[in-house]
């Protein structure tokens, strides 16, 4: 289910989302000062484009978890949500779960990005 869910993933607006995902980075990581919320939008990005047959391990520590409740204020919540909503939205029919699974995924790194890491 891996390799053909991942397939499947990119055809049907997972390129696009890595994509926007990858030019965030790109643009936070011009400044000095964004360059961590830059490897953390590479790190959405990578879930992104095949999320299928990978796991996050989520850890860190008191940095990571200051900077996660920072990231919840100004980013987080919002992201999570749409993550989550979309993941609703194609958990109502059959063929749309394994894909709506893939975004409650994503919607929980959305919460938590910083110490998390993505194997």
């Amino acid at each position: 289910m891996g390799c053909l869910g991942n397939l499947l993933w990119l055809i049907f607006g997972g390129f696009l989302g890595g994509l926007s995902w990858l030019v965030f980075g790109l643009l936070w990581c011009i400044t000095i000062v964004g360059i961590p919320i830059g490897t953390q939008c590479f790190k959405m990005a990578r879930l992104t484009f095949c999320p299928f047959g990978k796991e996050v391990r989520y850890g860190g520590g008191p940095v990571s978890l200051l900077v996660n409740i920072l990231w919840l204020i100004f980013d987080g919540v919002e992201m999570a949500l749409e993550f989550a909503v979309f993941g609703l939205l194609l958990c109502v029919t059959i063929v749309g779960i394994p894909f709506g699974i893939q975004m409650f995924k994503l919607a929980k790194l959305a919460l938590m990005p910083f110490g998390a890491e993505v194997r």
